[in-house]
């Protein structure tokens, strides 16, 4: 087994000349890390960019012309060998928040001059020593709760910056245990077996139990909170989203994979929803299907998974089902 130790470094060097680049540099920089054909999938607005130069233009010249000065906050950060591609595909994961002032306009949201945190999940594939895909998820619902725009609802969680593992040893730049990376990935694999293809995304206390530390800590997106033990991850979360949405399918996961005891994944999209009443407070009962994109990132503790960092690609759910967020922001800002 690949200790990933080039990978992560390579990397962690493209993040560095990425965040201290001018904006006039972007693809360049990008063009030194990655392969020809370099993709990104990332949240609504920015979705598919099939190139270098949509990467630096469509993607970071926007966030870093936005939010200037920026840094990149990491909370996470691991390697590990993705399960769902015969065991063969070497990804880096991260999590973290971009932190800048807002002093220009941002896909349509004003300003405010103040300083901000974008939290963002992020995922590259290495081969050859070269970044050929990537991807990121932006909680872009969350930086409009920060600016407190009166279009989202009050959230059925806590509201606030989502911090890393509690066991402050979320980055893992050397060498970890094999043995405990498997262990992490059996687990959240056994989780999802359950939550899916038993439970059809219903999430009851006793399976809950066997798979979650009763003190688990759910860090979830913008839209809904984070939630502090199974009783109230079940009323903060599963309850609201039970009542509001009806599960038509899974679709599985593009990544899959853990470093010591953190593990998770993305999908594009993951899961297949339709409305069958009110979801964040936005939606009303249809027969339309919408794309859920979502990453989970979780931290186990033993033999039980204690930590749940959750990213939803919401802009691109709700708009699917004719509510656009950004589209209600503009007007606010008339």
């Amino acid at each position: 087994m690949t200790d990933l130790q080039t990978e992560k470094k390579l990397v962690l060097n493209y993040f560095n000349e990425l965040d201290s680049c001018n904006i006039d540099s972007l693809s360049e920089v990008i063009s030194k890390y990655t392969s020809e054909d370099f993709s990104m999938k990332c949240t609504h607005p920015f979705n598919e960019l099939g190139s270098i130069d949509l990467v630096a233009n469509n993607l970071w010249k926007p966030i870093k012309d936005s939010f200037s000065p920026i840094q990149r906050r990491l909370d996470i950060f691991y390697a590990g060998i993705n399960s769902l591609d015969e065991n063969k595909g070497k990804w880096i994961s991260s999590m973290g928040h971009f932190m800048g002032v807002f002093n220009k306009t941002f896909i349509g949201l004003k300003p405010n001059y103040k300083s901000i945190l974008l939290r963002f999940a992020e995922f590259y594939k290495v081969e050859n020593n070269k970044i050929t895909e990537g991807a990121i998820f932006l909680d872009v619902m969350n930086l409009m709760q920060q600016l407190g725009l009166s279009i989202i609802p009050e959230s059925t969680g806590l509201v606030c910056v989502t911090p890393g593992p509690m066991n402050h040893k979320g980055l893992k730049f050397d060498i970890s245990n094999q043995t405990e990376s498997q262990k992490t990935l059996d687990l959240i694999h056994r989780m999802r077996d359950r939550l899916v293809k038993g439970s059809k995304m219903q999430s009851y206390k006793e399976e809950l139990e066997l798979d979650w530390h009763k003190d688990m800590i759910w860090w979830g997106p913008g839209g809904i909170g984070a939630s502090y033990t199974i009783d109230g991850y079940q009323k903060g979360h599963t309850k609201p989203f039970q009542d509001g949405l009806e599960f038509v399918r899974f679709n599985g996961h593009i990544l899959s994979s853990s470093e010591d005891d953190l593990g998770g994944w993305f999908g594009w999209p993951n899961l297949i929803m339709k409305p069958k009443g009110e979801y964040l407070g936005l939606t009303n009962a249809s027969n339309i299907e919408s794309e859920m994109r979502v990453v989970d990132l979780y931290r186990r503790n033993g033999d039980k998974l204690a930590e749940n960092w959750i990213f939803i690609d919401h802009l691109h759910f709700l708009k699917k089902l004719g509510v656009d967020l950004l589209e209600r922001a503009k007007f606010l800002n008339q």
